[in-house]
């Protein structure tokens, strides 16, 4: 997750004109992945408050997902705590603090001066105390429900994107992450990708624009055509389509893992700072690969993380076989990687 910063500077000009209704607003100006797993509570507050509208404060990139949650009326472009919240102090009735629970995110939200303040425990606060150890789902529906608002911590599907991918049935490597912490070996992931396409599978490379060379590497080095690469080429509803209808998902702990559970595809996860307990799939055709005993949990590390290089391909390979994605597993390393079937 990103890092509380100090508050300081002006907002900008947001351009969410008021509509009539009282407004919601939900604070968590993160990731990917960190909005798929507050739909639950995002579910839960829709349920509570039908009459208002409802924003959420993350960066504008996120906009077309916020659509698939449906639960959320509009996007406020907010980056980060860099700058205050770019809503005039009372416009708000309620707002939400799924951000964290950090004076800079509190600070944030004590500006707009809402009518109601949903929280952790805190200064001047109500709320649960910040439990240590729950994932991130049940955390926030814990918080909801402490506040009389029923949340079901496995209520996190996403509706399908209008357009329909180019690739169905794709097998899915998304080979980067926003850290070096996360990033499983350009060689190991062509070595799962090789063995993918020997058996049939028609594989496909997703990522940013950024991470594009680091998918043409991989691409590279399985002995793939550049027409496997879409990274940098979807726009986000196309990332998600691609997901939505793929045979199986390899990814580091990213936001393609939470798509993959959002659309209950078969999905292989790497983890590597990030604990299993607070950040691992839901229940379903999920498999996390890990060695939690190597852990160093430095999630802005420039170097992947021991737990996640504990894993090699053959490890992997053999998780595609228990989801009957592969015929078979590869020869086993004398000491595989702890495997947390989810």
């Amino acid at each position: 997750m990103q890092p509380e910063t100090e508050p300081g500077r002006t907002p900008a000009t947001d351009g969410l004109e008021p509509d009539g209704r009282p407004e919601l607003l939900v604070l968590r100006a993160l990731k990917l992945g960190d909005l798929l797993v507050a739909v639950p509570a995002l579910r839960a507050l829709r349920r509570a408050y039908p009459d208002h509208r409802i924003l959420y404060a993350a960066q504008a990139w996120l906009r077309p997902m916020t659509e698939l949650v449906g639960s959320v009326d509009d996007l406020l472009d907010t980056h980060g705590l860099d700058v205050p919240i770019s809503l005039s102090p009372g416009r708000v009735d309620i707002a939400v603090n799924l951000h964290g629970n950090g004076p800079e995110s509190r600070g944030r939200i004590e500006a707009l001066r809402p009518r109601r303040r949903i929280g952790h425990a805190s200064p001047g606060w109500d709320g649960p105390g910040w439990p240590d150890g729950l994932h991130e789902r049940e955390r926030w529906a814990r918080l909801l429900d402490w506040h009389g608002i029923p949340a079901d911590p496995l209520d996190y599907r996403l509706h399908r994107p209008a357009e329909r991918t180019s690739r169905p049935g794709a097998a899915v490597l998304h080979v980067g992450a926003a850290y070096g912490s996360r990033l499983w070996p350009a060689d190991r992931f062509a070595a799962v990708a090789r063995e993918l396409a020997l058996a049939g599978h028609d594989v496909v490379f997703t990522g940013s624009a950024g991470e594009r060379a680091r998918a043409e590497e991989v691409a590279g080095l399985a002995g793939l055509g550049p027409d496997t690469v879409v990274a940098g080429r979807y726009s986000l509803t196309e990332f998600a389509a691609v997901i939505a209808d793929a045979a199986v998902v390899v990814s580091a702990d990213t936001g393609a893992a939470h798509l993959a559970s959002a659309y209950s595809r078969p999905s292989v996860v790497m983890f590597g700072p990030a604990p299993v307990a607070e950040w691992g799939p839901p229940p379903g055709p999920h498999i996390v690969l890990t060695d939690e005993a190597q852990r160093r949990g430095d999630t802005f590390s420039t170097e992947p993380d021991p737990a996640l290089l504990a894993v090699t391909p053959d490890d992997v390979l053999e998780a595609l076989s228990g989801l009957g994605i592969m015929p078979g597993a590869g020869i086993l390393s004398p000491e595989p990687a702890i495997r947390t079937d989810s």
